[in-house]
């Protein structure tokens, strides 16, 4: 067994930090957990784990998805939530350095102060950690017009093994400057890497101007998930490029109702949600023809909010749908994501899965990018449900594929999408990431099973 200072071994406390909020992903027994508190402590954990040849799975707040941070027998659970602070802020080159652990709200809210913005949204903003964030490349509500996590990871600091030499080296990947091609691009592939290369202890963060003008929100409510689908894809062609463009069906907004009462009456089948921040008369023009765009394809109603405080109720209702629903019994949750011009189609593959497995799918989705959140509603201690949700995951992914799509496009693979995963890229381009892990992680301690599965 490893020694290191603070070491957990108190079993309450173990399986309290062995696991994600993937439902019936499998968990592992650690041996041991470790809070670290600096670099000096990563560093450590990872040299005293590569002399035992014991595995170590990081986390951050444990808000994933997807398996990514379940333990696996035996290992190091290696918990960095205790590292947030923010290193530096700064507002000449428009960058931030900041630990694994920080909350990604709270460097928002540590940035805005400076007149700068953090973009990268997730819904679990106010609770996730940005090395979370860049260990699943997340994304959120307004990627569609501002990107992903990946589009504003400058560089990192990263405790590594393998060809960084021994195990427990830290190596600085990536720059400052806005731009850099010296070497492979090794930033980008520790980005969605899941924590199977190394620890990050270190990541240096592009920011923009914090918007200037105030959001324009238009609101459309449709009788079918279908006819939304069909909207989304209209404001597509017509090169609308919306802040966000979100969808909640009657399901999620009645679960979001009836927890927290923000006054949001759900009266059709889907809502759209969009946002607008182009400024001047342009967001004027857009907003209104973005109103138009959902009527002609088929909303009950389409308007903009004039009222802020509405505006913002309904966002709300989309960032807490996930744990509303949640509140109701295990939720098994999708991440599929297809082209723009097959949402509607998707949407309609999902609506046939539930009725042939005879399972409950509420539906949200970053719909202007294409990003479908399917969620799988079972009874509480139902095997027979939970049979029937697992099989109409697998169906959805084998759906998503079908349309040109991917298995994940924010939550990762973690344990949840591996088969998915091999199914989607085939056996040559997961051989390739397989030998990647080899040659970077020749102990295969890193995080293993998660991804490429076992090695």
């Amino acid at each position: 067994m490893i020694e290191l200072p603070g070491l957990i071994t108190d079993p309450e406390v173990l399986a309290g930090i062995s696991h994600d909020e993937a439902e019936w992903a499998p968990v592992g027994r650690p041996a041991a957990a470790l809070r670290a508190q600096s670099t000096v402590d990563v560093q450590r954990a990872v040299r005293a784990c590569a002399e035992q040849r014991v595995p170590i799975v990081p986390r951050g707040a444990g808000t994933g998805l997807s398996g990514g941070a379940n333990a696996t027998d035996g290992c190091l659970v290696l918990d960095l939530s205790r590292m947030r602070e923010i290193v530096e802020i700064d507002t000449e080159n428009l960058l931030a350095v900041v630990q694994p652990g920080v909350v990604n709200d709270d460097l928002k809210k540590a940035v805005a102060e400076h007149g700068l913005w953090y973009p990268p949204d997730p819904a679990s903003a106010a609770w996730s950690t940005i090395g979370g964030n860049v260990a699943t490349n997340a994304g959120g509500l307004c990627c569609l017009k501002y990107g992903v996590t990946r589009d504003y990871v400058l560089g990192m600091r990263v405790v590594m093994g393998g060809p960084a030499g021994d195990y427990g080296t830290e190596v600085s990947l990536g720059r400052r400057t806005t731009k850099g091609v010296a070497g492979y691009d090794l930033t980008g592939l520790l980005v969605g890497s899941e924590g199977t290369f190394g620890v990050i202890t270190e990541i240096t963060l592009r920011l923009r101007p914090a918007p200037r003008t105030a959001a324009h929100t238009i609101v459309g409510a449709f009788h079918s998930l279908v006819e939304a689908g069909r909207a989304v894809a209209l404001c597509t062609r017509r090169g609308f490029q919306p802040a966000a463009l979100e969808l909640l069906d009657r399901t999620c907004m009645e679960a979001v109702e009836e927890w927290k009462h923000l006054g949001v009456e759900p009266d059709t089948a889907a809502m759209l949600l969009a946002r607008v921040d182009t400024p001047g008369d342009a967001g004027e023009l857009e907003a209104t023809a973005l109103a138009e765009a959902f009527t002609e394809a088929g909303a009950a109603w389409a308007e903009r909010s004039t009222d802020a405080v509405e505006a913002e109720a309904l966002f709300a209702a989309r960032r807490l749908a996930y744990p509303a629903l949640e509140r109701l019994g295990p939720v098994l949750t999708e991440d599929v994501c297809v082209p723009r011009s097959a949402v509607h189609l998707m949407l309609a593959r999902v609506e046939e899965t539930a009725a042939r497995h005879q399972v409950r799918i509420a539906t949200i989705a970053h719909a202007g990018d294409g990003n479908l959140h399917p969620l799988l509603l079972t009874p509480p201690g139902d095997d027979g449900a939970r049979l029937a949700a697992q099989a109409a995951f697998d169906d959805i992914l084998a759906a998503a594929l079908d349309l040109g799509g991917t298995v994940t496009g924010e939550h990762g693979v973690g344990l949840l999408k591996r088969a998915g995963m091999e199914q989607e890229l085939g056996p040559e381009v997961t051989a390739v990431q397989r030998a990647l892990k080899r040659t970077l992680d020749p102990l295969n301690l890193f995080n293993p099973t998660k991804v490429v599965g076992e090695l």
